[in-house]
């Protein structure tokens, strides 16, 4: 158990922070699905509109400093090229 002032808000500030990341994680993975889930039934234009949110998304959470922006590109490239791949 924590003992000083400090230690007591750092505590809950990684709750707080916890909370935040596992809903950001979340809808990560739930945007990267709906693109995936479009590609493989063949549904050009149902994945390019699911490319078009997750591609906004994906660059909301790096402004957010939720994702750096590598990763985020590598994530945009590869929903692309599976788009593309149709």
């Amino acid at each position: 158990m924590a003992n000083h002032k400090s230690s007591i808000k750092r505590i809950r500030q990684t709750i707080v922070r916890t909370e935040r990341n596992r809903f950001y994680r979340t809808r990560l993975k739930n945007i990267v699905k709906a693109v995936n889930s479009a590609v493989e039934a063949g549904n050009k234009e149902e994945a390019v509109a699911a490319l078009k949110v997750a591609n906004q998304q994906i660059h909301k959470f790096v402004s957010k400093g939720i994702l750096k922006k590598e990763t985020a590109a590598r994530k945009v490239s590869r929903l692309h090229k599976a788009v593309n791949a149709i």
